[in-house]
């Protein structure tokens, strides 16, 4: 029999362990930010309450090097890889030529823990063999521990029907799976892709069919988030969760691609219970889900390739965002400027003159010098350094932010 003593022990025990982390992506295709702002769908609302909803961007800056169509296997690939188009090299839904060595999220933490399990739960089946690259040598043959997808092809279960989107009911069953998949296996990276409301844009615009479609992503949204309180509530483990849109729509609602302002705005609803500035005092960047992500499960990434991430924490510590970087070559000058959040750090200033990661090699770094993260700006002269390609690199403790300068 257990006496009390060893009962409050044990109970204190299980209460003061380490929760398991978990995180999941989930992808409401082509949904304008303004109309789920007006329309204020439950579920979103539901998880923003927990941790924050925002507005966000996608398409890269526009005619900079890293401007990116705001079509939708691009803008997934913004999110899974956590870089923009010229460098995972995704320009269309074709998905012609991935560059693999900008890898998924799913790679680094297999690469880190292959114990770890990794899912899918999707429409397309293009998402996990070509975009993610299932199988390929080029991510050393990396493969999904559970995978549902490829329904867009299963013409038995769902049949086309020209008076009715069969994508509505494939949504509803990737939702349901995915929701079956968190409850009983538990991965501890999931992506959930769903694709109706993009269908219904391109068809009806601005109207009260994408209004109810919404709401319909929003119930699908609600299986999947019913799933994760089940676990926290039952197992010891923490969930982050991550709803967002790929890309915006014209001003009728109809299109998407260009660098429109409302094409270009994406919106963010999470539970992080740890956000920082950056969420709330900005508008943060598709790409910066990716190292939230990367920090909440804690993978640790060679140096090299977190150099070659676009984005920035969402949560957690977060010391600058390198915003801008040119160079002079009449003076031969490099300037930088930066928004800094820890005022109190230093920030340490790298460059190359190399792309060998692009072709799977590793660039040479060379170390500029310290400069506190409150000065906002700096200039460095470089000297010896002549090129007419530049990688540049802010690094501190809490986080790394990149840019390139090509000169032309």
């Amino acid at each position: 029999m257990l006496t009390l003593g060893v009962l409050l022990c044990s109970i204190f025990i299980a209460n003061s362990q380490e929760k398991v982390r978990k995180a999941i992506m989930v992808i409401v295709d082509g949904i304008p930010a303004d109309m789920v702002e007006r329309l204020n769908p439950p579920t979103f609302e539901e998880i923003s309450q927990v941790g924050g909803y925002t507005r966000a961007f996608t398409g890269g800056e526009t005619g900079k090097y890293n401007e990116s169509p705001t079509i939708s296997a691009v803008c997934y690939a913004h999110l899974v890889n956590g870089v923009w188009t010229h460098k995972h090299n995704i320009w269309g839904n074709g998905l012609k030529a991935p560059n693999f060595n900008y890898p998924s999220l799913f790679w680094y933490l297999k690469q880190q823990d292959p114990s770890k399990k990794i899912a899918i739960y999707s429409s397309w089946e293009d998402n996990r063999t070509k975009l993610i690259g299932e199988g390929k040598a080029e991510i050393g043959g990396m493969k999904f521990d559970f995978y549902e997808d490829g329904f867009e092809l299963d013409t038995v279960m769902f049949p086309n029907n020209p008076k009715k989107d069969k994508f509505l009911d494939i949504d509803n069953h990737v939702a349901k799976l995915a929701a079956k998949g968190i409850r009983e296996n538990a991965p501890d990276l999931s992506w959930v892709y769903l694709q109706y409301t993009d269908n219904v844009g391109h068809g009806f615009g601005n109207s009260p069919e994408m209004d109810k479609a919404i709401f319909q992503a929003d119930a699908q949204v609600r299986d999947i988030w019913e799933a994760v309180k089940y676990r926290e509530e039952n197992h010891n483990e923490e969930w982050l969760v991550y709803v967002v849109t790929d890309h915006g729509r014209d001003d009728k609602g109809y299109h998407h691609g260009g660098q429109s302002h409302r094409e270009r705005t994406i919106w963010f609803t999470t539970n992080d219970k740890n956000l920082n500035p950056y969420f709330h005092q900005n508008t943060p960047g598709l790409v910066d889900v990716f190292p939230t992500i990367v920090n909440f499960l804690d993978i640790h990434a060679p140096e090299n390739y977190q150099y070659e991430w676009d984005g920035v924490p969402l949560s957690g510590e977060i010391s600058h965002k390198l915003v801008h970087a040119q160079v002079e070559k009449e003076k031969n000058q490099l300037q930088l400027e930066w928004t800094p959040y820890d005022r109190d750090t230093s920030i340490e200033v790298l460059i190359s003159l190399t792309n060998n990661h692009k072709e799977g090699g590793k660039d040479e770094y060379i170390s500029l010098g310290l400069v506190p993260s409150a000065q906002g700006k700096a200039t460095f002269d470089l000297k010896n350094l002549n090129s007419e390609f530049y990688k540049v690199v802010l690094k501190s403790s809490a986080n790394t932010s990149s840019r390139w300068v090509e000169i032309h």
